[in-house]
């Protein structure tokens, strides 16, 4: 039997020995203390030791040099934060989010819209990414397919120079926000937008023609869950009375709150069918500027010149 035969019919309890004697020799050599320390600072402070792992992370990304090529073999959705990260080292004139969803992929569940939903504290009748559901074929040969539609952040937003009271503009890095401050409501935005992407909020909450019924539990609590404010564009806005945000334009805005503390989108983390993504375009080596190069991808409603930055996959 060759050497090569020997060592591919070794048996488990060698192997066992060989894990152990590994690990014992990395414990000689100070490892167990180590993991110990570290043990005794996630005990002492889960949250601050989490944040320090998170840290060395991040530095340790950004410092070897690493290349998205190195992350292929990760999940997608790690190497989407990964390529977040890195963008956000950049100023922010020098990003170019995008969205790219693989309609392939989607299966019309509607959890990107529930996660919106959740993550932005939506009331009745304002929805940042509806799923529009299409047949298409000639019977018996029909089949359907979903197209989520979020707020296209369009590089020449017909919405923005409409609006009276200059409520609603683009950052700097290229997304459509609104001021509601300065909003008064008139909804000039909801029409010019294209993709009917704007939505108004009424102030309507689920709960309110509910019965209060003695012993019904959670009623109480359900509504107070609705006026929990909420934090669009790095503001806390309370749903209180007719204040803003009630009254207002609303849309879209890629999760902007989430994405510069390095979390990715709402509705990119719910997918369960991995069809959407979000990164830097004007990163060469994000999934996103893959993506967007290949030969089977479409925008809605070119022809108008808009240049969405919301592609998608056929």
């Amino acid at each position: 039997m060759t050497e090569q035969e020997k060592q591919t019919t070794q048996s488990p309890a060698a192997s066992a020995v060989s894990r152990r004697d590994f690990l014992g020799a990395l414990a000689s050599a100070g490892g167990a203390a180590l993991a110990l320390a570290a043990l005794e600072q996630f005990a002492a402070d889960p949250q601050v030791a989490l944040a320090a792992c998170e840290e060395q992370i991040v530095q340790s990304t950004l410092q070897t040099g690493q290349s998205s090529a190195d992350w292929k073999a990760l999940d997608v959705l790690e190497r989407m934060r990964l390529e977040l990260l890195r963008a956000l080292q950049k100023p922010q004139g020098e990003r170019r989010w995008v969205m790219v969803i693989d309609l392939r992929k989607c299966v019309g569940c509607h959890a990107c819209t529930i996660g919106c939903v959740a993550e932005n504290k939506l009331p009745p009748g304002v929805v940042y990414r509806p799923v529009i559901e299409e047949e298409f074929g000639t019977y018996p040969n029909v089949a359907r397919r979903f197209i989520p539609r979020p707020c296209m952040q369009c590089e020449n937003p017909p919405c923005v120079p409409v609006c009276p009271v200059r409520a609603t503009f683009t950052n700097a890095e290229g997304i459509v926000e609104m001021d509601y401050e300065r909003c008064i409501g008139c909804r000039y935005c909801l029409t010019a937008c294209p993709y009917s992407a704007r939505v108004s909020d009424f102030g309507f909450t689920y709960t309110e023609e509910l019965p209060v019924i003695q012993g019904l539990l959670g009623t109480q609590t359900a509504d107070d869950y609705e006026r929990v404010p909420n934090f669009e564009y790095g503001k806390q806005y309370a749903r209180e009375g007719r204040a803003s945000p009630v009254g207002n334009a609303r849309k879209c805005h890629f999760c902007q709150h989430r994405i510069l503390e390095g979390v990715l989108p709402a509705c990119v983390t719910t997918c369960i069918g991995r069809a959407t993504f979000f990164g830097d375009a004007n990163d060469p080596e994000s999934l996103v500027a893959e993506l967007i190069a290949s030969p089977n991808v479409l925008r809605l409603r070119e022809e108008l010149g808009t240049e969405p930055r919301v592609y998608y996959l056929k």
